[in-house]
């Protein structure tokens, strides 16, 4: 057994089973565990996903949403423990993989189409 092998081994066992399918471009609710202190909470943070990468346990996801006038990013490692749950709001149309032209974006243009059923 190759090093490769190992580390594999390794990275399959920290891998979620119950990921919702979701895509660039959906709106998505993510309830974060929060420690503060010696207590712990579940925020949620709701907001398009920009974009997916990396791939196995490394894959990360970047969700923005508008605060007060002010559009806020958050990247999460998918199968963080710290991520508790992800649910899907709506899905959206888009035809890119990356969203990054919403950043300069704000109001009714920073929007995505809804996919209709």
């Amino acid at each position: 057994m190759n090093a490769n092998e190992i580390i594999k081994s390794i990275e399959d066992a920290e891998l979620k089973q119950e990921i919702p399918e979701f895509h660039v471009g959906d709106t998505v609710k993510v309830h974060a565990v929060i420690k503060e202190g010696n207590r712990e909470r579940i925020q949620v943070f709701e907001g398009t996903v920009l974009k997916r990468q990396g791939g196995s346990n490394r894959e990360t996801f970047t969700v923005r949403k508008f605060s007060n006038g002010v559009g806020v990013e958050k990247t999460w490692p998918l199968h963080s423990p710290h991520v508790s749950k992800i649910e899907v709001v709506r899905k959206g149309k888009v035809r890119r993989a990356k969203l990054n032209y919403l950043r300069g974006r704000v109001g009714k243009r920073a929007k995505v189409k809804e996919v209709v059923r």
